[in-house]
């Protein structure tokens, strides 16, 4: 941008980007007219107004810069009005309700903050241009739109209390963002032989292999050749977009691998996460692979999360999430993570809410992931100093201390103040908060917008009394303790250090007053609470018609992708795993029969086992069948129970049967590829 525009134009969009003030529009014409200049360099003869409508995928309306002239001669064309606003139809989109089939009008605008690049693909070059999706009334139909708005809403409310702190120089808060993307790779030629995996992400039918994860020999191992020749692609068309890679490596299970960026403000990270999903599914592609984001794409081993990493700060206060070296006295620190605390324990059940999909459920509570239950991991450390502030007597901060290995050779090195817990959905490790049960297949906008709203809550809670206490002629650091022990005598019950895979947590979490909503039938709903609406409505965030669209859109969704599991197990069983079933039981009933018939007796068991199955087997598809016709729903959440409670279960019986099957079936005689060859096949 710098090198393209006239000074005083960048000038202008820089202030933009850097304080969040208002565009100005009439600066439109020249940054056009560069960035197609730019684009055309190299190599663009298309642009795209890049949005993230809330289908969890990257949309694009693509259009050419050539524009024919009366005379008939053609030029390369692309105008500020172009530039600023788009015209995709949005009647196919799902809004909830918003809009009616038949009104169509949406709008994209130019999102001057995140910036604009050429994706260069086999097929050509296009600029991109991302943008908010909003309808013809005004709501926002995407992803973006919330979260610009909640990051606007968190820099109100935190430079309220940063000036009130003393601070006189405060520059605008914004929340970063790290997110760490699980996926599994699979070898196509298996990936095309397996239907289940081309719809739904995942292996409906699959019996574990002997070796899974148990030996601990994949984490962290050797990258296999042709996987890292594929890291690389990935991270060089990564950094061509402008997307800071920063960490690979091999994931626990087999199969599994990840990918960590830098840290970015959240809406470039959330913009640039959308990109590195189709970056590494379509370079999978290339290499022969499928990549799959799915959230339990293989029973019996670990999935994949979404681990965003959340902090906020600016340029004049740093990371306002940074203890510093003597936390006890950090007056800024402990205000900004007693209002994270307050958020998580008031609004618990919206987290819950927006990371709640269908394909997520298969990994929240598993010994892998977080469990539904949520609550926060501050360390030793921090967890005593909060404590110290409950009890109304601050004095220390705990010493981390060295670590000495005893060798000479080796260095000493300062410990951490606090060991991390891979248990907590929500854990603070170091100077940010690890929001853990985030799924691979989730675009990161909706947990960073609750993230930004809750904390904003929390913000504007504690400038409010705060400002009370200052009005009583309270000194400063004994209004902020005393803000703060308010918050931890009616807030602390969230906090947790303990093993969160254990009963004994299950039952303190209910008797502490904690939601376990261990579903997405139990969580979405809390979208349509009254405390939710109105939490979203007093920060500006969503409206209370934008919010209730999102629980109906969410709620399809999950209806839909169960439904679609079903009917896709119902037609596997009867039309794959049944045939094959019987040709084993022909080939193995002729061969008994051969044996007889020459004087050796052979033992029918086998044929008997496999037979007793297949008959289960579509006995519970027939159940199955007939649950799926079942529309006599009054509401939408009992629509979603009977998936939860009815529909899936039945579903994993089919394959609880189908897998004994796969068992006791001829290697040679079972079409579909095995966990074996799937997982350990690079």
């Amino acid at each position: 941008m710098q090198a393209c525009l006239p000074k005083d134009v960048f000038k202008s969009i820089k202030n933009t980007i850097q304080t969040g003030g208002k565009l100005d529009v009439s600066i439109a014409g020249i940054v056009a007219a560069a960035m197609k200049d730019w684009a055309i360099s190299k190599g663009a003869l298309y642009y795209a107004h890049v949005f993230y409508p809330m289908t969890n995928i990257t949309a694009e309306k693509h259009d050419g810069f050539i524009s024919v002239q009366s005379d008939g001669s053609a030029i390369t064309e692309f105008s500020a009005k172009v530039l600023v606003q788009g015209e995709p139809d949005g009647s196919s989109f799902p809004s909830g309700g918003i809009r009616s089939t038949f009104e169509a009008r949406g709008y994209t605008a130019w999102d001057v903050t995140s910036p604009a690049y050429v994706m260069e693909t086999d097929n050509g070059s296009t600029l991109c241009i991302p943008t908010v999706f909003i309808s013809w009334t005004g709501e926002a139909l995407d992803k973006k739109t919330p979260l610009l708005r909640s990051n606007a809403a968190m820099s109100k409310a935190a430079t309220r209390l940063l000036k009130l702190l003393g601070n006189t120089d405060v520059a605008t808060v914004n929340s970063s963002c790290g997110a760490e993307q699980e996926y599994f790779l699979v070898d196509a030629h298996f990936a095309h032989s397996r239907p289940d995996i081309l719809l739904t992400g995942r292996t409906l039918f699959g019996r574990p292999a002997a070796k899974g994860q148990q030996f601990d020999d994949h984490y962290f191992g050797a990258i296999p050749e042709r996987v890292q020749v594929f890291m690389q692609d990935v991270e060089e068309r990564m950094y061509r977009l402008g997307i800071p890679a920063k960490t690979r490596h091999n994931e626990v299970a087999p199969g599994q691998f990840e990918i960590a960026p830098f840290f970015e403000a959240a809406n470039v990270a959330s913009d640039h996460q959308q990109m590195t999903m189709t970056i590494l599914k379509n370079t999978a592609k290339k290499h022969g692979f499928i990549c799959l984001l799915h959230e339990k794409p293989f029973a019996g081993i670990n999935g994949s999360g979404k681990h965003v990493n959340w902090s906020v700060g600016n340029a004049t206060q740093g990371n306002l999430l940074d203890p510093g070296d003597n936390p006890h006295t950090n007056l800024q620190f402990l205000l900004f993570c007693g209002a994270v605390i307050r958020g998580v324990h008031k609004y618990g059940p919206l987290l819950r809410a927006v990371v709640a999909t269908a394909s997520n459920d298969h990994r929240l509570g598993a010994n892998e992931a977080p469990p539904a239950i949520i609550s926060v991991y501050l360390g030793v450390q921090l967890e005593d100093v909060f404590d110290q502030i409950k009890r109304g007597d601050v004095k220390s901060s705990a010493y981390a201390g060295v670590m000495s290995l005893g060798i000479l050779t080796l260095p000493e090195f300062p410990k951490d103040p606090g060991d991390r817990n891979r248990t907590s959905p929500f854990a603070f490790t170091g100077n940010r908060f690890e929001f853990r049960a985030v799924g691979a297949n989730q675009s990161v906008s909706g947990p960073l917008v609750a993230m930004n709203t809750i904390l904003t809550d929390s913000l504007i809670w504690m400038s409010d009394h705060l400002e009370a206490e200052l009005a009583k002629g309270t000194a400063l650091q004994d209004a902020a303790f005393t803000v703060l022990k308010e918050v931890m005598d009616n807030h602390s019950a969230v906090v947790f250090g303990g093993n969160g895979y254990s009963e004994a947590w299950h039952k303190m979490a209910v008797e502490r007053g904690l939601l376990n909503l261990p579903t997405t039938a139990d969580a979405l709903p809390v979208l349509k609470e009254k405390y939710i609406e109105e939490l979203f409505e007093r920060t500006g965030v969503l409206s209370a018609a934008e919010l209730e669209s999102r629980f109906d859109v969410y709620a399809e969704q999950y209806i839909g992708v169960i439904e679609m599991e079903a009917k896709l197990v119902i037609n596997l069983a009867k039309t794959v795993i049944y045939p094959a079933a019987f040709r084993y039981l022909s080939e193995l009933a002729a061969s008994i029969s051969n044996l007889k018939q020459i004087g050796i007796e052979f033992e029918q068991d086998s044929a008997e086992t496999v037979a007793a199955l297949t008959k289960r087997m579509m006995d519970t598809v027939s159940k199955l069948d007939n649950a799926i016709g079942n529309h006599d729903f009054a509401t939408v959440e009992e629509h979603m129970q009977h998936c939860a409670k009815t529909l899936r279960p039945l579903m994993d019986k089919v394959r609880e049967y189908a897998d004994a099957i796969e068992g006791n079936v001829a290697d040679d005689l079972w079409p579909l590829p095995k966990y074996r060859e799937m997982l350990f096949i690079k």
